[in-house]
């Protein structure tokens, strides 16, 4: 119980140590981008007519008057109570802003997850069984496409032909301009605007998954125990899921969390292909108004995720891989 304790400790130093890192790079970052923050709010003639003391005044609304060190503790503060000022875009509270935008990015990022996990790892581990035949080698020719082919473009394809030539699907946004009535019409019309959206982040994602999965497998079914298996007449379907696919998914699952966890902070391309509002349209809007305040609770709002994924992955791994368990019990037995 105390080696547990004291690993449990040891990791969530770690992940403290990581954030606080992630949160200084996240102050600095913004502030080492080129342009002038004020340029939001006038042109360059203006701006040259502004005295000191009138520009000091608008940067100290925005939180960017002092040197970088009150800046920096100031920030600190802000970070531990989730308050991060104002966004200089949208003259609201950053959170606000951010929580108005995020729900849009988790309804299009987990189903469009789910959807790539569960095509790459199936697709991946038949391939993986039918190594070396046709149909492995016209599936690896046709995820290496997917993987080498650019989100934009697919989103684009996607857009002209099943939008604006067969006219099935909306071509932008994420909802219509005037709501249904109804909240069943409105879940519909939610949803009409996503399938688009999905499909090409699942199309842009399920090669990682795919190959991951193919070469998890190879190694597995060139185990011993896969031999014995089919030495022994276990069915085929039990072959890949049981004893090949249960022993080659730890990888996978650590790509799929790692994942999950960068796109929660915004499949930025996707969503501005889409005009679909969420963090990733967001994020790319705060940086052409170099918007300081927003950029950095975007940035941490990414951090988060990406750590939370972590964190997910590092508890879950037992219950996906028993000797994930008995590896760590060993070596704390080992280090003490």
């Amino acid at each position: 119980m105390k080696t547990n304790s004291m690993t449990l400790i040891k990791k969530l130093l770690q992940y403290i140590a990581v954030l606080f890192v992630a949160v200084t790079i996240n102050f600095v970052l913004p502030r080492l981008a080129p342009g002038d923050p004020l340029l939001y709010f006038y042109d360059e003639e203006t701006l040259k007519e502004l005295s000191d003391t009138e520009k000091q005044e608008v940067l100290a609304t925005m939180g960017l008057d002092g040197t970088l060190f009150h800046q920096y503790i100031a920030y600190l503060k802000g970070t531990l109570t989730f308050d991060f000022g104002d966004s200089i875009q949208y003259s609201r509270p950053v959170i606000d802003v951010i929580t108005d935008y995020l729900p849009w990015t988790i309804v299009l990022v987990l189903p469009a997850m789910l959807i790539s996990a569960l095509v790459g790892v199936l697709i991946g581990a038949y391939s993986a069984w039918n190594r070396g035949k046709k149909r492995d080698s016209s599936l690896l020719t046709l995820m290496l496409t997917f993987q080498a082919v650019p989100g934009f473009w697919i989103g684009m394809i996607l857009i002209a032909v099943f939008a604006v030539n067969l006219g099935w699907f909306p071509t932008f946004g994420a909802s219509a301009i005037v709501p249904a009535d109804t909240l069943w019409g409105q879940i519909k019309d939610i949803t009409w605007h996503l399938v688009l959206p999905i499909i090409t982040l699942s199309i842009a994602t399920v090669g990682s998954n795919y190959l991951l999965t193919r070469s998890s497998m190879l190694d597995s079914l060139g185990q011993d125990y896969i031999l014995l298996a089919e030495a022994k007449g276990v069915k085929k379907y039990r072959l890949i899921f049981n004893h090949g696919l249960r022993n080659a998914f730890l990888p996978v699952y650590t790509n799929l969390m790692m994942t999950l966890g960068t796109l929660i902070g915004g499949a930025v391309v996707i969503e501005t292909v889409f005009s679909y509002p969420g963090i990733g349209s967001l994020l790319y809007g705060a940086v052409n108004a170099r918007d300081f305040t927003l950029l950095q609770g975007l940035f941490l709002c990414i951090t988060l995720g990406i750590i939370v994924a972590n964190i997910i992955a590092d508890l879950t791994y037992p219950l996906i891989d028993p000797r994930t368990k008995k590896k760590r019990k060993k070596l704390s037995e080992e280090a003490h």
